[in-house]
């Protein structure tokens, strides 16, 4: 047996290295759902988010999913997420209030695991 042991592991070109096959996220994103456009806070292979209304979100990936069978977990201030569309590309979703009306919300976080393409 092997042993590897590296403090900083890097792409070739200096970057971050991609995970692919790991069981890790492959994308996550915490967001003010408030704020104009839902501007992230912090993200990892996210390229953009869109605000579709109230409490109406599309966050696109800046790596595509192999499919769109990946598992997504949301999480945000006192509220439930109802997903309208899981594509390779990007994720939409509704964040609701408790009455079940869509409801924009301060704090919003995801992670998304799978297999990258």
């Amino acid at each position: 047996m092997s042993t590897l042991k590296a403090d900083t592991v890097q792409s070739t070109s200096g970057g971050a290295v991609t995970l692919t096959k790991q069981h890790a996220p492959k994308v996550w994103v915490n967001y003010d759902g408030t704020a104009s456009g839902a501007a992230a806070r912090d993200s990892f292979n996210v390229s953009g988010q869109a605000d579709n209304g109230t409490g109406d979100y599309t966050t696109s990936f800046t790596n595509s999913m192999t499919n769109d069978d990946y598992a997504s977990g949301f999480g945000t201030n006192s509220a439930e997420a109802e997903i309208h569309t899981l594509a390779t590309s990007s994720i939409r979703a509704s964040m609701l209030n408790s009455s079940g009306s869509n409801n924009d919300k301060s704090i919003v976080s995801y992670n998304i695991s799978g297999d990258l393409a």
